[in-house]
């Protein structure tokens, strides 16, 4: 009981300071969603959908097993309450802005940033399913550079914004060195190559996948978790994003919206805020 007397005391104080002083308003919306949604978390569960419960009112859309989406929403998590790890094996300096952590390891190089967290996950799920000759993504200067010719045995020569090709290395099909291609790609890839070339989408139009990006230096990327839906045809995602500097991919909250968090509403041409990113003047996208 005095739990309770205690978190009343505090939201009232919270909430006569946010009317005095605009910037309270995210610290009383951090306070509200720890004590509204415990609901919508199931703290002993290690995939995404099992950590996260549907709200009143809403059905998970359903995908084809074996399907990019059934990949992602059964995406292994570690134990509930993990930290976001930096890539130097520090601890990210905040730890108010997520709900798991994903079962992505963090390379040592720091190459594994945003974008390239998401671009992992996309070509582990193309290896993993026999489609690698799907793998391939270009650079920011436009150059396409794909995974066959990689294990090929071309290498990039760079020299500015030209890029050319050439057979330097001995061909070579392996995991490890599927990984190689993969820090060539983080180097040379990122928010802004991405932001130019795959598809954009309407939120009404969004799935398991697809992913919401600001393209720049900096700029910042997040893809879409899990998707539920009620009989309206309203539309309710997760978001898991990586970040810079290299750290663990993680499940954001909504700090926007305490009631249905960490679901989100998306709409085109809004302002989205997810953990510490503010979107604007960003847009929807889909892998090829």
């Amino acid at each position: 009981m005095k739990k309770v007397l205690l978190a009343i005391l505090i939201l009232t104080s919270l909430a006569v300071l946010a009317f005095q002083f605009k910037p309270v308003k995210k610290v009383v919306s951090i306070v509200i969603s720890s004590i509204e949604t415990p609901s919508l978390i199931n703290k002993d569960s290690l995939t995404i959908a099992s950590r996260v419960n549907i709200p009143e009112g809403y059905k998970r859309v359903n995908y084809t097993e074996g399907s990019f989406e059934a990949y992602l929403r059964n995406y292994k998590l570690k134990a509930f309450g993990s930290k976001i790890i930096n890539y130097d094996d520090t601890n990210y300096f905040w730890q108010g802005g997520h709900i798991g952590v994903l079962e992505i390891p963090v390379p040592k190089n720091g190459l594994q940033q945003c974008a390239d967290a998401l671009i992992r996950i996309r070509s582990e799920y193309l290896w993993d399913n026999n489609r690698k000759n799907e793998i391939g993504f270009n650079f920011t200067s436009g150059h396409y550079c794909s995974w066959t010719k990689y294990a090929e045995g071309y290498r990039p020569k760079i020299n500015g914004n030209k890029v050319t090709f050439h057979k330097t290395a001995s061909a070579n099909t392996s995991k490890d060195n599927f990984y190689k291609y993969l820090n060539l790609i983080y180097m040379y890839s990122g928010t802004l190559s991405l932001y130019n070339e795959l598809e954009a989408v309407k939120a009404k139009d969004l799935k398991i996948g697809d992913m919401l990006i600001k393209g720049g230096s900096p700029g910042h990327i997040v893809m879409v978790a899990d998707e539920v839906v009620n009989v309206q045809g309203d539309k309710l995602f997760l978001l898991f994003q990586g970040n810079t500097p290299a750290q663990s991919v993680h499940l954001v909250k909504n700090l926007e919206d305490a009631v249905i968090s960490p679901w989100y509403q998306l709409e085109d041409d809004t302002a989205i805020s997810v953990s510490n990113y503010r979107f604007s003047s960003s847009k929807f996208v889909r892998f090829k």
